[in-house]
């Protein structure tokens, strides 16, 4: 609606409040205006009644000041006199008077003359000496009162101030004129007669204001004293702020001089408050009772048009509604019915006639002719609904059926409300409408949801069976990886308490074995019977499912918090379980179980982290021998990554090869010269620099790559070999490190066959710590064919690992190199000496060079050497270096040489 449509809504409103509430309007604006006079003149009577009170205490204190101060300044003028009558007066006449003078109490502290801008004569004499001969004052206002007294001739009262006693004090100016001259403190007279002088006082200002009266605590007036008439600057003496309304300032005279003493009463405000408000409340109670009756009167009248123009409004919209609801009756087909309840007589509108196939001409009958239409089957329910709600004064709703005259049977709704007439007689109206088609499309409709309720019967039936089947390992049974998904993700880590639950991964060992030798059907057995036992061990809170071809998972839930040990108990239970031999085909077939745990603690991030911790805890278990179990923890995981890293990082560095060969020279025992080198595995780690063999060895045979660092090392050490021969350097032995896994790798020898060997000679170290025995035959198939390549053998470490002596004779190694560990005690052991010399001996029995390794110093050089020991390697005589180190000590021992030679 616009603005412009409102606007005469407001002007009607207001039109009709203004004619019932204007002659309240003008009594009210005479009553306020009366209040507010009234109001108004008692203000201005009290005011006045308290500027009254304040010239009452105000006019004494005003006569007492003025008293106080004129009789100190005849004090002062008696004083005067007495100089002009001696005028050889000196410092002891002068004190003489003050003490006379100062015999009683009096308001002044001090007098003196001064002669033009200097005291002259003081007293008391002794505590204001220094005073005498100098300026009788540094205050302006005691300079500008002086100048004034000497040129009006008259006495001046100058401002208090700070004395330099530290007292408020203020200074009385009076002029006079000496008759023959002053004696000074000397007692010699000034040079000139009739002299014009100052006779000073000082007042002791605080006792002054006290004896006048105005420090009085029974005063109730707040005083302010100026020292001007016109009020200007900081007052002289104020003892609280002062209240303009009832101000009252009266004029102290002194001599010349005007001051102007203002008061006003303390409290004014509060107390003006309080008598105000006093008196606009009753004022208020006043008006209120002149205008209530008077509002009430008006809105009396108001209500009553308002209720005419409400009759009025509701007849027309009743016809409206009457005509709307006789509308909606038709058009609904809503019979509408009303029972007289003492009477008994029964009134029916036409489409009440035509629902129950009544004589349209009869509006009135009886309720037993309509408890005779109703169905056999409902006519008891139905009556007995009506009289309990005619009985309890209730509403009445029920459906029910008819049978019509010709047989028909029709379903009908009826609802009625029970009521009391403008006589008081109690009747019950409502209303029916037949709801035949709706109970027969209900009826339909029921029919149609059977039939789909079994076909959903048939489909829930079928998608159950679909779920089990993708939620199922079909061979074992077992829930399969995605239902142990779905499982996780209902398990909450964050609200599961530490010990309550756990998750076992568990990899059946020899499982291949068995598939590759007996089958696949030998292998469906296994692992049936492997999920046998598991369903045997796990109670109904654990899950079990198998995740892979031979990996199963269980998650153990302990409500005891005994997870821990619930898992590792079944752990435990199930490898021995596990383990049970079963037969197939007449033979016995047993597999073993590895089994890794981890607990799920409430601070794990997902259930997906918990099999990963499982996966780690499993893969230990399996580096530790099999067919046991192994939990999780922060340090496994920690060597878990760090493995997994230094793995990733030994496949890249193959792949930009960055393992090197570090060379150490090896010496001959008696001339010290350099016959060979030892190639030494070295990792070039992008990040941690170059590292030894003991940082990546294990994890580089972990996935088989030693044989692939060995080739590169090989490939490299050949290629060094070829630089010395170009330069022209000497010719030295090369020895290489081969691991099992190269020694037996079916490339091997063709490889070999086609690279240059080096000039020196190249020989292959063999570590000790390989179980030669195990594989004599395939290790010397492989040492013969290498030897027949005319590379020599080496046993590298002997005296530490697992070869026997008669390993040696099937070996027949070139040489063998004593391990460090057998060498370093040289120096304080004897026993390890005669072992060192029984080891010589062997190796001179059958021909093999002894390489003695671990030579930290010339004296363990010296003892080796006498042994017999026919090669020396060590720190004392060299350290491994890289390729370029050494092709430098090369270079430069060759350039020795030739020095020497031509020397």
């Amino acid at each position: 609606m616009t603005d412009a449509q409102h606007r005469p809504d407001m002007l009607e409103k207001i039109s009709r409040y203004a004619t019932f509430y204007w002659p309240t309007l003008i009594v009210s604006i005479a009553v306020f205006v009366a209040v507010y006079i009234f109001d108004s003149q008692a203000e201005k009577s009290h005011i006045e009644d308290r500027r009254v009170a304040v010239a009452d205490k105000l006019g004494p204190i005003r006569a007492q000041l003025e008293g106080n101060i004129k009789s100190d300044i005849k004090l002062l003028q008696g004083l005067a006199a007495v100089m002009e009558t001696e005028p050889n007066i000196n410092q002891t006449r002068f004190a003489e008077i003050g003490r006379r003078l100062f015999s009683r109490p009096m308001r002044l502290t001090d007098i003196s003359i001064v002669d033009s801008t200097t005291t002259t004569f003081i007293y008391p004499y002794l505590p204001n000496q220094p005073l005498v001969g100098d300026v009788f004052s540094s205050d302006p206002e005691d300079i500008k009162a002086a100048s004034s007294a000497e040129k009006n001739n008259t006495f001046v009262v100058a401002r208090p101030h700070i004395s330099s006693l530290n007292k408020r004090s203020m200074k009385i100016f009076y002029p006079f004129n000496y008759g023959e001259g002053l004696a000074g403190v000397d007692n010699k007279l000034p040079a000139a007669a009739n002299i014009r002088r100052l006779l000073v006082g000082t007042i002791e200002v605080d006792r002054l204001f006290r004896e006048s009266g105005l420090t009085d605590p029974s005063l109730d007036l707040n005083i302010a004293l100026y020292d001007n008439i016109d009020r200007k600057g900081a007052p002289i003496f104020d003892n609280g702020p002062l209240t303009q309304a009832a101000l009252l300032t009266v004029t102290v005279n002194i001599g010349a001089q005007s001051w102007v003493l203002a008061a006003s009463p303390k409290n004014v405000s509060n107390a003006a408050a309080k008598d105000a408000s006093t008196r606009r409340l009753l004022m208020f109670c006043l008006a209120f009772m002149i205008l209530g009756p008077i509002l009430w009167v008006a809105k009396l009248l108001e209500e009553r048009q308002t209720n005419i123009a409400e009759l009025n409004e509701q007849k027309r919209e009743l016809r409206s509604v009457s005509q709307r609801l006789q509308l909606a009756l038709d058009a609904s087909q809503i019979g509408v019915w009303e029972l007289d309840i003492a009477s008994g007589r029964l009134h029916w509108d036409a489409r009440m006639r035509q629902l129950y196939a009544m004589n349209p001409d009869i509006s009135e009958t009886d309720i037993e002719v309509w408890r005779d239409r109703i169905h056999p089957e409902d006519r008891e329910a139905t009556s007995k609904r009506f009289d309990n709600a005619i009985r309890t004064n209730s509403d009445y709703s029920t459906q029910f059926r008819i049978i019509t005259d010709t047989g028909e049977v029709r379903h009908l709704r009826a609802f009625g409300a029970v009521y009391r007439d403008a006589h008081f007689r109690k009747k019950i109206v409502g209303v029916n409408w037949s709801i035949t088609a709706d109970v027969k499309m209900q009826e339909d409709l029921q029919k149609a949801k059977t039939a789909l309720e079994l076909q959903n019967h048939a489909l829930e039936d079928a998608r159950r069976a679909m779920e089990y089947s993708s939620l199922h390992d079909p061979l074992t049974g077992l829930a399969n990886r995605r239902y142990l998904d779905k499982h996780l993700a209902k398990i909450q880590p964050a609200h599961a308490s530490d010990g309550m639950a756990a998750v076992l991964h568990i990899d059946l060992d020899r499982f291949k074995d068995i598939n590759d030798t007996l089958g696949h059907a030998a292998g469906d057995t296994m692992l049936r019977h492997v999920a046998n036992q598991i369903n045997a061990l796990t109670n109904e809170d654990d899950f079990a499912a198998r995740i892979g071809g031979d990996e199963f998972v269980v998650v153990c839930q302990s409500p005891t918090g005994m997870a821990e040990e619930q898992a590792k108990a079944m752990g435990e239970a199930l490898i021995t379980a596990i383990n049970q031999p079963i037969p197939w085909e007449g033979q016995e077939c047993r597999v073993g179980a590895s089994v890794g745990i981890a607990l799920i603690p409430p601070s794990l991030d997902s259930m997906e982290l918990a099999l990963i911790n499982a996966d780690i805890a499993l893969y230990e278990a399996k580096r530790r021998g099999k067919n046991r179990l192994e939990f999780f923890s922060d340090t496994l995981k920690e060597a878990t990554f760090a493995t997994k890293r230094t793995a990733d990082a030994i496949l890249r560095s193959l792949e930009n090869d960055e393992f090197i060969p570090y060379f150490q020279p090896q010496f001959d025992a008696h001339s010290l010269k350099i016959i060979g080198v030892e190639a030494l595995a070295r990792w070039q780690h992008p990040e941690h620099g170059l590292l030894s063999p003991a940082s990546f060895l294990t994890v580089a045979e972990s996935l088989n790559v030693v044989a692939e660092i060995d080739k590169a090392i090989l490939k490299q050490t050949l290629k060094a070999a070829k630089r010395w021969e170009e330069n022209h350097l000497d010719t030295l032995h090369v020895s290489v490190n081969i691991s099992a896994q190269r020694l037996f790798d079916d490339g091997l020898m063709e490889r070999l066959a086609s690279i240059p060997l080096p000039a020196g000679g190249l020989s292959f170290e063999l570590l000790e710590s390989i179980a030669f025995d195990d594989k004599d035959a395939a290790a010397s198939t492989a040492i013969d064919q290498i030897k027949a390549l005319g590379i020599e053998i080496e046993i590298d470490d002997f005296g530490t690992g697992y070869s026997s002596i008669l390993s040696l004779l099937k070996l027949s190694p070139r040489r063998l190199k004593i391990d460090r560990q057998l060498t370093l005690p040289i120096l304080e052991s004897k026993p390890q000496r005669r072992l060192i010399g029984s080891i010589v001996d062997i190796g001179k029995s059958l021909g093999i060079d002894i390489i003695a390794e671990g030579v930290e110093t010339m004296q363990h050089a010296e003892i080796l050497r006498d042994l017999g020991c026919h090669i020396l390697q060590g720190y004392a005589l060299a350290k491994p270096m890289s390729e370029d180190d050494l092709f430098a000590l090369m270079t430069q021992t060759h350039a020795s040489r030739k020095i020497s030679a031509t020397g």
